[in-house]
């Protein structure tokens, strides 16, 4: 009887070692996390040789379109953590080519825009919400610019801007024929209603364009309003 019950203890020992944490395993090797390093160093180096070219030979507002999308596109396929190395990877290898200052202008804010857009977009957000937090970022990123550049050049470049506003408010103001001199706080308000107005139409046609391209790609954004789809589908 001994000898039957120990080769019955047998297999239970072997079952419980092998039902035992403390197994040895063998390491699975992500398949997929080459891919996602090459593609996310490819988009890195689109989105600064995009910013590369336009800086030395511009080509108006074509390729500035495009200057946020290919980081965008990490973050459709790779995630949020791809998609803030890209941001870097870009940043330090404008840094390499044009240099620190001119790498800083891109990343603020482009760079962290691809990343905002490609986060709205992912998690389906309408236009709307993905416009309006686009243009705020937008905006910021003009008053980081006029601070840098005005820290580097020793004048202060808000003073050019308002400038700028007040012979356009002046123009308005004589066309309606109101004989009065605008304020400096409407002058203000005014210089930062066109800058945010720019970003606006920049955010919406960013928009545009990544709906007809990323479709093609395989990571589509989401839908439009239904009046821009009704236009498209017109025109």
């Amino acid at each position: 009887m001994s000898i039957i019950d120990s080769q019955k203890e047998e297999p239970e020992e072997e079952r419980s070692l092998a039902s035992s944490p403390l197994q040895l395993t063998q390491p699975q090797i992500q398949v997929d996390a080459p891919l996602r390093m090459v593609e996310t160093a490819f988009l890195a180096s689109t989105a600064s040789l995009i910013w590369f070219i336009n800086f030395y030979f511009p080509l108006g507002p074509v390729l500035r379109i495009f200057f946020p999308v290919p980081i965008a596109l990490v973050y459709l396929r790779w995630g949020k953590r791809a998609a803030w190395m890209a941001a870097l990877t870009s940043g330090l290898l404008l840094a390499v080519l044009m240099g620190p200052v001119r790498s800083l202008l891109f990343v603020m804010p482009f760079a962290f825009m691809g990343v905002l857009l490609g986060a709205t977009w992912y998690r389906r957000v309408s236009w709307v919400v993905s416009i309006t937090l686009g243009m705020i970022l937008g905006t910021i990123g003009v008053f980081f610019r006029l601070w840098l550049l005005s820290l580097l050049s020793g004048e202060d470049l808000w003073i050019y801007v308002i400038n700028q506003v007040t012979d356009i408010i002046g123009w308005i103001f004589l066309k309606l024929e109101i004989l009065a001199s605008p304020s400096v706080f409407l002058i203000q308000a005014g210089a930062i209603a066109l800058i945010a107005l720019n970003n606006l139409i920049y955010l919406f046609v960013v928009h545009l364009a990544s709906w007809l391209l990323l479709d093609r790609l395989g990571n589509p954004i989401p839908r439009p309003p239904r009046w821009v789809q009704v236009l498209m589908d017109y025109e």
